[in-house]
């Protein structure tokens, strides 16, 4: 069974036992979650109700994802900005995509 659940802003198709990088949670390494809004949800070929999917999901760790590194130059003018930026993500593994209990 798979899900599409929105966090952060985006989303990501997920299915039991798949590990993801999403913004930010709160929360310590080994804590359990849940994901609850649930946009699709599907086994195989068909279609669920996803009002009445839940997504639960342990966090592996805190991190930061790769640096991403903006220049700006102004030529001929000797304007030259560096600056460098580390997201802060949360890294999850899925445990179960199931009806809600």
């Amino acid at each position: 069974m798979f899900a599409v659940v929105r966090t952060g802003g985006k989303q990501y198709r997920v299915a039991e036992g798949d590990k993801i990088a999403v913004e930010k949670l709160a929360g310590e390494a080994g804590e359990k979650v849940t994901l609850g809004d649930v946009l699709l949800a599907g086994d195989g070929g068909e279609l669920k109700d996803a009002g009445k999917v839940t997504v639960s999901a342990e966090i592996i760790a805190q991190a930061k994802s790769e640096k991403v590194v903006v220049f700006k130059k102004r030529r001929r003018h000797n304007y030259r900005r560096k600056q460098g930026h580390r997201q802060q993500m949360t890294l999850l593994r899925i445990l179960s995509v199931g009806d809600s209990k």
